[in-house]
C-alpha cells in the first residue's frame, strides 16, 4: 500500500487525470471523461430534498379519502393513478388501523424545520486554512443540519419532532483527492473532528453527532467529487470520484456503453463512497456482483497519509487485502476520494417475470434450486404473503374488464390451482443480457418453478414489483402520518435456517407486540439476494402507536426491534447483510467478529488515526480507548 500519496501506476491506455485538472483526451479504447458531472441533486440538497423525510420535495404519498392513491410527481410512473380496493383499505385498518377515509387523523410533517440549531464550535486556525485553500464550506444552520442525520426511524421522528442534539458545526466541499487530503491535514493539525457524508442514505445512526463533543465537528460532503475519471474499455474498469451517486454514474457511465451494475434500493441519492464505507450490496448482485466484488482499487485518505494499491492487476498475493479494511470503515479511519470499479457493457435486453407459489417454504425451496443449479437472474426477490397482501395497494385501477380478468385469475388460483390467498407468496425475476441468454435463463427459471408448484405470473407485476422498491420509503414515511411507525432491517442466514429465522422472527416480535398492548402490528420479510450458501433476509415490522406520543412509541419499537435482532442470531443470522453497523447495531459486533477482532480493529484505528480526528463514533466506541 503506498501511504506517500505517489498512487499507482494507471493502465497504458489511459491517463491519469491530475487533480482537479480537466484536459484529458480520447485514448485508444479508452475514454477519458474529466468533464464535471451534472450532478442530479444539487449542491444545497435541501433545495431538491426533504429535510425531514426521504426522497425528492415534488414527491409524497397521497390517499385520498376516495380510494385513490398517488404521488405528487412524475418520478415515479408505476405510482400513478392507483385506486385502493375495499378489502385492502379493510385488511389496512384490521392490521395497522390506518382509516385511510379519515384524513382528520393524519400529522404530517412541519414544512420547515421546527427546532433551534446550536451555534457552532469553531476552530478559527482551522477556518482560516480552508479560507486559505479556497475550499467551499458553509455555516449556515441548515446545510449543517442536512448533514445531521441520516434515515433511520429514530432520524425521522427525531428530526419532526425537533430532537436533534447536535449537528455539524461546518459543511465542507472538497472538489478534487487534492482537497480532501489538504481538509484532513488541517483538520488533524488543529484536532479537529471530520465526519464524511456521501448520500446521507444510511440506516445505522452512522452521521448521528456525539453531543458530548467539545472539538469542531466537519462534515465532509463529498457530493462535488462526483467525476468519472476514465473509461478502460481494454481492461473493462471506470475510475469514479466518491461522491457520485448510483443515478449519475450509471447515466454517465452509459455514454459510453458500460454499466457498474449495482443497483441498492438507494441507487438514486447514495454514493460510490458510500457503498464501499458500508460494504453495499444491490439488487442485481447475482449477476454484478457486491461491491467488494466490483472495487478493483480504493484511494483513502487518512490523517497518517494516503493509502492505495501500487497494481491495477485482477488479482495479488501480498499478504491481507487492506482494501478492507477501507470497506466496510464506515468514515471512522478516513475518505474515500476515487474509485475503480469493473464495469459490464450495457445490457441488449432487460426483461422481467413473477412467480407465485402455494406457500412460502415452496418459495425458499425454489430460490434454493435456483442457487444449487447456478441460475440466478440478475435479480431473484422472495416476497411472503404479507408482502404480497400490502402490494396490492399498488395494482393499476382497473376498468371493468381488468376487474373481471383479476376475478378470473384469482378464481384459477384458489379453485383450481388450490391456493389460499393468506399463504401465496411472489417471486419476482429481472433478466440482463443478449436476446438468446435471456431467453434460455427465463426458460430455465421457469422449469423450475414448475416443480415447487409455481405459476407465471407474468412481465407486468415483475417489472411493478422490482420498481415498486424505489418507493417503500417514501411509503414509511406516509405510514408515520398516520401514525404508524415502520423500518426495515435485514441479515443473512445459511440455506437451511431461512424459513425458520422468518418464522421465528415474525413469531417473537408478534409476542413481544402483545406484551406491551400493542394490538395493530404487521412484519413481513422477503429474501432478496442468493447465494450459494445461503441468503440475504429483509424483515419489515411496522405498528400503530396508538395513544403513545412519537418518543414513547419509538422507544417500544427500538426495544422491540433489539429483541426481534437477538432472535435474528439466534436462529443463525447475522448482523447485518449490507447495511452496516453504524452506531445502531455496535452492542452485537463483538459477538459477531469475536473480542479478538474488536481489538485488532482498535489497533488499525489507533495507528491509522491516533488523534481520533474520524470521531464518527461508528463500529466501535473508541473513546475509552484513545
Amino acid at each position: 500500500m503506498d501511504t506517500t500519496g505517489h498512487g499507482y501506476e494507471s493502465p497504458p491506455s489511459v491517463m491519469r487525470i491530475k487533480a482537479c485538472a480537466s484536459q484529458e483526451k480520447n485514448s485508444g479504447n479508452s475514454i477519458i471523461t474529466p468533464e464535471r458531472t451534472v450532478n442530479t441533486i444539487p449542491k444545497k440538497k435541501q433545495t431538491a430534498l426533504k429535510w425531514s423525510g426521504w426522497g425528492y420535495n415534488d414527491t409524497i404519498v397521497v390517499c385520498e379519502s376516495n380510494g385513490n392513491l398517488y404521488m405528487t410527481s412524475d418520478r415515479y410512473p408505476h405510482m400513478k393513478n392507483k385506486h385502493v380496493n375495499q378489502s385492502v383499505r379493510l385488511w389496512l385498518r384490521d392490521k395497522l388501523n390506518m382509516d385511510l377515509y379519515d384524513e382528520s387523523k393524519m400529522v404530517r410533517s412541519p414544512v420547515t424545520p421546527q427546532m433551534e440549531i446550536s451555534k457552532p464550535i469553531v476552530n478559527e486556525d482551522f477556518m482560516k486554512g480552508l479560507q486559505s485553500h479556497n475550499i467551499s464550506y458553509s455555516m449556515e444552520s441548515d446545510d449543517r443540519l442536512f448533514r445531521g442525520h441520516g434515515h433511520t426511524l429514530d432520524d425521522i421522528i427525531h428530526l419532526r419532532t425537533g430532537k436533534i442534539e447536535r449537528v455539524p458545526d461546518v459543511v465542507v466541499w472538497p472538489g478534487c483527492h487534492d482537497d480532501v487530503v489538504k481538509i484532513v491535514n488541517l483538520a488533524t493539525e488543529h484536532n479537529v473532528v471530520i465526519i464524511p457524508f456521501g448520500g446521507g442514505t444510511n440506516v445505522t445512526l452512522a452521521l448521528t453527532c456525539d453531543p458530548e463533543e467539545k472539538r469542531m465537528i466537519v462534515s465532509l460532503d463529498t457530493s462535488q467529487m462526483s467525476r468519472v475519471l476514465w473509461v478502460d474499455k481494454a481492461n473493462m474498469t471506470a475510475c469514479c470520484e466518491s461522491g457520485i451517486i448510483g443515478q449519475d454514474l450509471e447515466r454517465e457511465l452509459s455514454k459510453h456503453g458500460v454499466m457498474s451494475g449495482h443497483e441498492p434500493d438507494s441507487q438514486e441519492f447514495s454514493s460510490l463512497g458510500g457503498w464501499v464505507s458500508t460494504r453495499a450490496s444491490g439488487m442485481k448482485k447475482n449477476q454484478y456482483g457486491n461491491i467488494e466484488d466490483l472495487v478493483v482499487h480504493i484511494r483513502f485518505v487518512t490523517p497518517s497519509g494516503v493509502m492505495e494499491k501500487q497494481s491495477l492487476g485482477p488479482r495479488i498475493s501480498s499478504g491481507p487485502d487492506f482494501n478492507h479494511i477501507i470497506l466496510g470503515s464506515e468514515g471512522t479511519l478516513g475518505v474515500i476520494t476515487e474509485v475503480i470499479i469493473k464495469v459490464r457493457p450495457v445490457p441488449e435486453v432487460r426483461d422481467f417475470a413473477s412467480y407465485v407459489f402455494p406457500e412460502f417454504q415452496y418459495g425458499v425451496d425454489f430460490m434454493r434450486e435456483v442457487a444449487l443449479k447456478r441460475a440466478q437472474p440478475a435479480s431473484l426477490r422472495l416476497i411472503d404473503n404479507e408482502q404480497y397482501r400490502m402490494g396490492q395497494i399498488y395494482k393499476d385501477s382497473l376498468g371493468i374488464f381488468g376487474s373481471i380478468l383479476d376475478s378470473i385469475k384469482m378464481f384459477y388460483l384458489h379453485s383450481i390451482a388450490g391456493y389460499a390467498e393468506d399463504k401465496l407468496c411472489v417471486v419476482i425475476a429481472v433478466f440482463e443480457g443478449d436476446k438468446m441468454d435471456v431467453h434460455l435463463q427465463k426458460t430455465r427459471i421457469k422449469k423450475m418453478t414448475e416443480k415447487y408448484r409455481g405459476l407465471d405470473a407474468g412481465n407486468e407485476n415483475g417489472k411493478r414489483g422490482y420498481t415498486l422498491t424505489f418507493s417503500i420509503a417514501y411509503i414509511r414515511d406516509a405510514c408515520i402520518d398516520y401514525g404508524v411507525l415502520a423500518e426495515s432491517f435485514e441479515t443473512s442466514v445459511p440455506w437451511d435456517r431461512c424459513a425458520n429465522l422468518c418464522r421465528s422472527v415474525k413469531n417473537t416480535i408478534s409476542r413481544e407486540c402483545k406484551a406491551r398492548g400493542i394490538t395493530h402490528h404487521e412484519t413481513s420479510c422477503r429474501v432478496t439476494q442468493v447465494y450459494d450458501a445461503g441468503a440475504c433476509v429483509y424483515f419489515y415490522f411496522a405498528f400503530h402507536r396508538g395513544i403513545m406520543d412519537f418518543h414513547k412509541a419509538l422507544k417500544v419499537y427500538d426495544e422491540i426491534e433489539e429483541v426481534a435482532r437477538d432472535e435474528v442470531i439466534a436462529c443463525g443470522g447475522n448482523i447485518s447483510h449490507h447495511h452496516g453497523i453504524g452506531k445502531k447495531r455496535q452492542k452485537w459486533l463483538p459477538k459477531q467478529v469475536s473480542p479478538l477482532g474488536v481489538n485488532l480493529y482498535r489497533a488499525v484505528k489507533q495507528h491509522i488515526d491516533p488523534k481520533n480526528i474520524f470521531a464518527s463514533g461508528n463500529l466501535v466506541d473508541m473513546k475509552s480507548s484513545l
